[in-house]
């Protein structure tokens, strides 16, 4: 065979090789962020809502760089109960206080307690869960009786009680304070899943492999109940704003002077601010239902890709 005719049958195969390539690329599977784009692009209400998510967190931490939280909590009664679009943006509280500054402000605080509040929180619970649901028997008796306690225990009386004793606290403190009693409705969820992942076939076949129990639990059971392990997170996520909210508007929440969304729509405890001076309460009302609203919807998004990308990969 002449040179030529070698060059060719080689420019030939290379051809071959690369569209056989292109081929196989186009079957492959998509990866897990494909799969979630594809998911946020199907679902316009969901994307808009991590599009809010996004650009309001973003908004807080960076606008609450250039804000003094001691002189915007500073008291000026002159310019107490100023309406909306007048001096200030947003109106004034009682205090004079700018309701705009005190929205960014209490946003990054309520936000970031609910962030470390859920990620300890939903760590330990999903932590508890699989050790107990895996293992089962003496394990699994000894750590639910640990769990029955703490159910027993009135959690919102007793976060009261612990946040009155202590002289002076933070938003860490809080979060932490927080952190010990709401693991429990995630623990419990994913126990009872992870019981039944762990009768199923391929951890059997594990077992019977020699591959070792952290392995069993946390590369193989965990995958699997991930979808659930999502939704529960940003579940929990939305409830834990609710919860500083809660506790702030009751007055146990952040300290006096410190803004919160709850402080602020504890302002509605006043008649007079439900119905003349609306804005001292109304707009972080309003916040905080768009935004329990979106991560809901992006939740279920999450949960749908997750979804997905098991049963691609069990195929």
């Amino acid at each position: 065979m002449s040179q030529n005719q070698l060059d060719n049958q080689s420019s030939i195969d290379k051809a071959d090789l690369e569209k056989l390539s292109k081929e196989a690329e186009q079957e492959a599977a998509p990866s897990s962020l494909r799969i979630v784009w594809n998911e946020f692009k199907a679902d316009k209400v969901a994307l808009t809502a991590a599009v809010i998510i996004v650009v309001f967190i973003l908004f807080v931490m960076i606008a609450s760089l250039f804000i003094n939280q001691s002189q915007a909590m500073s008291t000026n009664i002159m310019d107490s109960y100023d309406k909306p679009f007048s001096q200030f943006i947003l109106g004034t509280d009682q205090g004079g206080r700018s309701v705009a500054k005190e929205l960014i402000m209490g946003s990054k605080n309520s936000i970031g307690i609910a962030i470390g509040l859920t990620v300890i929180s939903s760590t330990f619970g999903i932590v508890f869960g699989l050790v107990s649901g895996y293992f089962g028997g003496i394990v699994d008796n000894i750590m639910m009786r640990f769990y029955d306690f703490m159910m027993m225990l009135p959690i919102l009386l007793f976060i009261i009680v612990v946040v009155t004793i202590i002289p002076s606290y933070n938003a860490i403190t809080l979060t932490l304070i927080l952190s010990v009693f709401y693991w429990l409705g995630t623990a419990r969820l994913i126990r009872a899943r992870t019981m039944s992942e762990s009768k199923k076939d391929y951890v059997s076949a594990s077992k019977t492999s020699g591959t070792s129990t952290f392995k069993i639990i946390f590369r193989e059971i965990m995958p699997n109940i991930s979808s659930l392990i999502i939704v529960d997170t940003m579940l929990s996520f939305a409830e834990n704003i609710g919860v500083e909210t809660t506790l702030s508007f009751l007055g146990f929440g952040l300290p006096n002077g410190t803004p919160s969304l709850g402080t602020m729509i504890s302002n509605a405890n006043d008649p007079n601010n439900i119905t003349q001076y609306w804005w001292t309460w109304l707009i972080a009302a309003i916040e905080i239902i768009i935004l329990t609203i979106s991560i809901s919807y992006v939740g279920q998004v999450i949960r749908r890709a997750s979804d997905a990308s098991q049963r691609l990969s069990d195929d």
